[in-house]
């Protein structure tokens, strides 16, 4: 079955160039091919006709490389669940439909031309502390740390960020909470990220807000995933940063206080050099995973 639509594609020759829509007939589309597939099909025919092709951005078209972004009738990547524009099917439209195609709309992210966009502030905020620190040579069996499965359950869950900024562009804030959380709780919940996971936090969401709008709790970002990434995220990246701006304080009270008592520098009354010590995230969003904690005395939780 072939599909007769009409594309209002948004034309933008520049980032400081004004822009507009421009109408399009996509004749004699193929409901199996992708959303992607059909505007190759739309630029060969203006190809032909000596027009300037649609730019728009592609690679994997397997939805986990995050390079496909636009917004699809006023929806980051359309309106089918968890899927991404190049996995957006055409038997998803009805003949006759008009569809609407724009760029992700953000300050942080400028047009560079018609659907492709600058997303190098994600950039910036991976380059903060978006890695571990950690000696070369061979790797290690994967079963030599042991991480609790609901620990790594989360983190993989995490880790499933693509980013390709529907986040960012379907927030009213223009906010990447979301794309920071997940980068973050998928290092800071494994033990390989322990020794970093305070100053990449803090680091992380200092750039963040450098370039992003704050959120507020719409909860556009995550109905808009392709991955299903929770806002659950969002409120351990929050605590997470609290904690580490207590400790950063209390570090610098300890340091004052050693100078001026005659006490070491940088070493804690226990002992531990720096005052931190490791801390496994065990517990996921509040929930101790290693079971109820009882009172000796009348054995009750508490």
């Amino acid at each position: 079955m072939t599909l007769n639509l009409t594309l209002k594609v948004w034309r933008q020759k520049g980032p400081n160039t004004p822009g507009n829509f421009e109408t399009y007939e996509a004749r004699d589309i193929d409901e199996d091919m992708s959303f992607l597939e059909m505007l190759d099909v739309v630029n060969e025919r203006l190809m032909a006709e000596n027009k300037e092709p649609i730019a728009f951005d592609h690679d994997c078209r397997e939805g986990i490389c995050g390079s496909c972004g636009m917004v699809i009738n006023g929806i980051p990547h359309g309106m089918k669940k968890l899927t991404t524009t190049c996995q957006l099917h055409m038997r998803n439209f009805t003949t006759g439909q008009t569809i609407t195609v724009e760029p992700w709309r953000a300050a942080s992210f400028p047009v560079i031309k018609d659907l492709v966009v600058d997303r190098s502030a994600f950039d910036r905020i991976i380059q903060a502390g978006g890695y571990i620190t950690a000696p070369t040579g061979a790797g290690r069996d994967a079963n030599e740390i042991l991480v609790p499965k609901p620990v790594a359950d989360q983190a993989f869950d995490a880790a499933a960020c693509i980013g390709c900024g529907a986040c960012v562009a379907a927030c009213p804030n223009g906010a990447a909470q979301l794309f920071t959380a997940a980068k973050l709780a998928h290092l800071n919940l494994l033990p390989q990220g322990q020794p970093e996971r305070w100053s990449r936090t803090t680091a992380m969401v200092d750039t963040m807000e450098e370039y992003f709008g704050s959120c507020t709790n719409y909860a556009e970002c995550e109905a808009a995933c392709p991955k299903g990434i929770s806002i659950d995220f969002i409120a351990k990246m929050n605590r997470d940063y609290l904690r580490a701006k207590f400790k950063d304080r209390r570090s610098t009270t300890r340091v004052d206080t050693s100078e001026a008592g005659g006490e070491r520098a940088g070493v804690s009354s226990s002992g531990r050099k720096g005052g931190s010590r490791w801390e496994p995230p065990f517990s996921a969003f509040g929930a101790d995973l290693r079971g109820p904690v009882t009172c000796g005395r009348c054995r009750g939780r508490r």
